[in-house]
């Protein structure tokens, strides 16, 4: 089996319980920092499925390694590779579907809830509502073709699936030290950011006994449903390769 690729882009912000989740199934994988090395893969079908991560960075940013990324992500969604994103990585699967990113009306950081549709519970085994980790300040429009599966109070679209290829506007697959890190790294962003929907470093950490487990809970079951998906026969379409790399 083809190893898994994980565009990890912030070092606070790495794939944490997924990683646990492939190693625990033994799944080859390889980490890959495109912010730093400046470049991202070409070829999805060198690759199982594409995990792409969060980042500091908006996804309408005109950078060479984060061109690179979406025409990666519709390398895939020509070769039916399966992706999985994350916040950031959502985004850029939204952009590359033709979906537009914008600013939410404020910025979603720290514990919230969300709704989970009908659908989406049967297909990835999620209760009606959970509580997730947030810290972002765009969002994104559902593309066309695409189902809504998670949504919230101060931010619509939560997240969307379009076949083997889900996007999560939040983090599944963060732990208590890389939210402790994360809160270090973001210190003074959390000192400035303002809205009904931003909680302070005191209130993120102090909750974490209270939703850590039961997010786990909730991200084990998606990636269990997600990697299920990974060892299906992959067929390419290449008219869609040769219009994005040619």
């Amino acid at each position: 089996m083809k190893p898994v690729v994980i565009l990890q882009h912030e070092a606070a912000q790495g794939p944490g319980v997924l990683l646990d989740h492939l190693q625990q199934q033994g799944m080859a994988y390889v980490v890959i920092d495109p912010c730093t090395q400046g470049a991202a893969p070409v070829r999805a079908r060198d690759y199982s499925g594409i995990v792409v991560l969060g980042s500091n960075h908006c996804a309408n940013e005109q950078l060479r390694w984060m061109e690179q990324e979406r025409c990666l992500l519709q390398n895939a969604l020509a070769c039916d590779v399966p992706v999985l994103g994350h916040c950031f990585g959502a985004q850029m699967l939204a952009r590359a579907m033709g979906a537009r990113v914008w600013r939410n009306p404020c910025p979603n950081i720290g514990w919230s809830r969300v709704w989970v549709t009908r659908s989406a519970q049967q297909q990835m085994a999620l209760p009606a509502q959970a509580t997730l980790f947030h810290w972002h300040y765009d969002t994104f429009e559902i593309p066309r073709g695409a189902m809504r599966t998670m949504y919230g109070a101060h931010c619509l679209n939560k997240g969307f699936v379009h076949g083997p290829h889900w996007a999560f506007q939040g983090h599944l697959e963060v732990t208590a030290q890389s939210i402790r890190d994360w809160c270090d790294e973001g210190h003074g962003e959390l000192l400035q950011a303002q809205g009904p929907a931003v909680q302070s470093q005191t209130q993120i950490l102090a909750q974490l006994p209270l939703h850590l487990e039961r997010l786990h809970a909730v991200a084990l079951r998606t990636y269990a449903a997600w990697t299920a998906q990974l060892r299906r026969p992959v067929q390419a379409s290449e008219g869609f390769m040769a219009g994005c790399f040619g």
